[in-house]
């Protein structure tokens, strides 16, 4: 695909850019390029039970990590030789990443509304947490589940889930993304001892990630001990609160945190503060950095023109911009449109001038509501089966997910000032002006193109 290739040119980072990199002094404490460049998320799903065929006689069971997990192998940013090792020791099925593809524009859609507000969405987090739940479930409510999920059975799920996480992981000197997964089992129920199996943990650590804590959910500490997890999971970048429930018998947990940096800097000198106009008619100022690249790609499509920004792990950011008089929501309005906004249009070269706002906010998401409209609904029901979890009645009873997100020109403070050379690019042809000042949508898109996260900046003055 002739956009494709136009990323793969301007991933394929100057020697002399990585060799700064390796060389730059990098403070302990976190530095001003990270703390611009963070994006987190975390999805929770909670499990209410009641116990049916309680075990008498079974030993109460600690409190605390049952269980902990290694992470992968991470290397050097410029070894290429065990970065193509790792995918084709880890090899993720087309299909696969077709139906992530799918899962995160169906749920986009259904997610994203006009509420006036921030929003940043991690599709990637979601699927994530929801591949480790349909691990342990059976009957309709794992078919129900893999159907959401695009999975044929859940081995192929667990395979391809433990293959895509290996290639995901990674963490150098330029660029981190960790996806860290959990499970929070109770020790009892109404006094009676609980059973979890050891094939459904033993399964999420080994291709999950996934570390094993007892916690007693009528306790106020069981939810300090998930939060303080959750904060260092993601750099302390969230520290959710959660209320005591004596109900609760599990808690399914993902994180993302991702920062990166971008291949060519803005430069602090251009920044400049100056109108960003809000769909209600007002105004509110905004520091705007600004950059012209002489040639680049961008895509025009109906209603939108599209340009990315490459970040140095082979991520990119990707910004849509509707034509004025055009929502951002009237591009998120089917998954189709969804789709096309973030992947097509008519491919260009040509002048591409940036005038992009800093931004930081969060955003917290109940998801129950839009996944029973995907489709899952056994598992909210007493009924619903996660016999490969647990013998004892268990159902979802709330997912609920929490991001953050920040950028700014310092999210290259390790590379030089450089200019983007594009191997094989046509002549320029047209220009593209992405000037960011109107609501935008956003997103960030990792290896085999997952869609990591995705939004609408409405307000950038908005936390």
């Amino acid at each position: 695909m002739k956009e494709k290739k136009i990323f793969d040119a301007i991933t394929d980072v100057r020697e002399d850019l990585i060799e700064e990199a390796k060389n730059s002094n990098l403070k302990k404490s976190r530095p001003l390029w990270q703390q611009a460049a963070i994006l987190a998320a975390c999805t929770i799903l909670v499990f209410t039970g009641i116990l049916l065929f309680p075990k008498l006689g079974q030993e109460d069971k600690p409190t605390g990590s049952l269980l902990d997990v290694v992470y992968p192998a991470v290397f050097a940013y410029d070894d290429y030789k065990a970065r193509i090792a790792l995918r084709e020791q880890n090899p993720v099925d087309e299909a696969i990443v077709e139906a992530i593809r799918n899962f995160s524009y169906q749920s986009t859609s259904l997610l994203l509304s006009d509420d006036g507000r921030n929003q940043n969405y991690s599709p990637l987090s979601l699927y994530f947490a929801l591949s480790l739940a349909a691990s342990g479930a059976e009957q309709e409510t794992a078919a129900e589940l893999l159907t959401v999920l695009g999975v044929p059975d859940n081995a192929t799920l667990a395979q391809q889930a433990g293959n895509l996480y290996r290639q995901l992981y990674h963490e150098n000197k330029i660029g981190k993304l960790k996806i860290a997964n959990s499970i929070w089992m109770d020790k009892d129920y109404l006094g009676q001892p609980l059973d979890f199996k050891d094939t459904f943990i033993k399964q999420a650590a080994e291709q999950f990630y996934a570390s094993a804590h007892y916690v007693d959910f009528d306790q106020p500490e069981s939810g300090e001990q998930i939060a303080a997890w959750i904060a260092e999971q993601t750099q302390g970048t969230l520290q959710p609160k959660f209320e005591a429930d004596p109900e609760q018998i599990l808690a399914i947990i993902n994180t993302i945190y991702f920062y990166d940096q971008w291949i060519d800097r803005f430069s602090k000198d251009e920044t400049a503060e100056d109108v960003f106009y809000l769909t209600n008619q007002n105004e509110v100022k905004s520091e705007f950095m600004n950059r012209t690249y002489g040639s680049a790609g961008f895509s025009r499509g109906d209603n939108f023109t599209r340009s990315s920004l490459a970040l140095k792990n082979a991520a990119q950011m990707v910004f849509i911009l509707p034509d004025k008089g055009v929502s951002p929501y009237d591009l998120l309005a089917t998954p189709e449109l969804t789709r096309l906004a973030i992947e097509g249009g008519e491919a260009h070269y040509g002048e591409v001038v940036w005038k992009l706002p800093k931004f930081s906010f969060s955003s917290t998401f109940d998801l129950k509501d839009m996944l029973i409209r995907l489709g899952v609904d056994k598992a909210f029901r007493q009924e619903a089966d996660f016999s490969g979890i647990t013998d004892h009645l268990a159902y979802i009873s709330g997912v609920r997910q929490e991001t953050h997100i920040a950028i700014d020109e310092d999210g290259v403070e390790a590379a030089a000032f450089t200019k983007i050379d594009f191997a094989g690019a046509a002549m320029p042809e047209g220009r593209a002006e992405m000037i960011l000042d109107r609501p935008f949508i956003f997103a960030i898109t990792g290896q085999n193109d997952s869609l990591l996260f995705i939004g609408v900046c409405e307000n950038p003055a908005q936390p």
